[in-house]
């Protein structure tokens, strides 16, 4: 077995040392760290991504080969950066001002990131402008947003409203998601996309960012 699939096994059982001892070997075999990444830590994540998907396997186990995938990034990071290897995009990703839930908006961030996007996750209960500046300040081309209260889901209108006053060339696009919200909901408040799950999240961002 080659060491991506080594790489890719051993996260998807959740061993964080393992990934991580092996993505050292890759890097010791002066295997190129995008290759390393996309081989072995991203396909691996994709296939926990397929599974959770299906039904296969759940939530405890995404987590697990999530810290794995943590662990063998720790490793890749600086490498990464030295041969300036560039993210699909940076997505600013949060639970909307009101709503205290976070498990859903996690789960999206990590299959994100393991789809090789740059992830901004700035929380839970966090205001309308907040949004916008994070995206702004990082240059991130996607607001994800989620909301687990009927109550709070308007909180979304007012991201999308100022988002349409403050980024006139319509660079910025949101995502929404979250128990209550609908795809009509979604249409209303003029959102660019709508994620019922994490994985169809991960399609939604890329069919924005044109990285699919």
């Amino acid at each position: 077995m080659e060491i991506f699939e080594q790489i890719s096994d051993s996260l998807n059982r959740g061993e964080e040392e393992k990934t991580a001892e092996l993505t050292e070997q890759a890097i010791a075999q002066k295997i190129a760290a995008k290759t390393i990444l996309d081989e072995g830590l991203i396909a691996g994540m994709n296939i926990m991504g397929e599974k959770f998907k299906n039904h296969q396997v759940f939530l405890p186990e995404v987590l697990l080969a999530a810290r794995a995938m943590h662990a063998g990034m720790a490793k890749l990071k600086p490498l990464l950066i030295q041969e300036g290897v560039p993210t699909k995009g940076k997505v600013v990703l949060g639970t909307v001002q009101g709503d205290l839930h976070d498990i859903g908006k996690n789960l999206v961030g990590i299959l994100l990131q393991g789809a090789g996007y740059e992830v901004i996750d700035i929380g839970h209960d966090v205001p309308p402008e907040r949004f916008i500046l994070t995206a702004k300040e990082e240059g991130a081309g996607v607001i994800a947003m989620s909301a687990l209260l009927t109550t709070t889901m308007p909180m979304m209108k007012q991201v999308i409203a100022l988002l349409k006053q403050d980024d006139a060339s319509g660079q910025i696009k949101t995502l929404v998601g979250g128990a209550p919200v609908t795809r009509e909901f979604a249409d209303e408040i003029g959102a660019d996309a709508y994620g019922f799950d994490g994985s169809k999240a991960v399609e939604c961002v890329e069919a924005l960012t044109g990285a699919g």
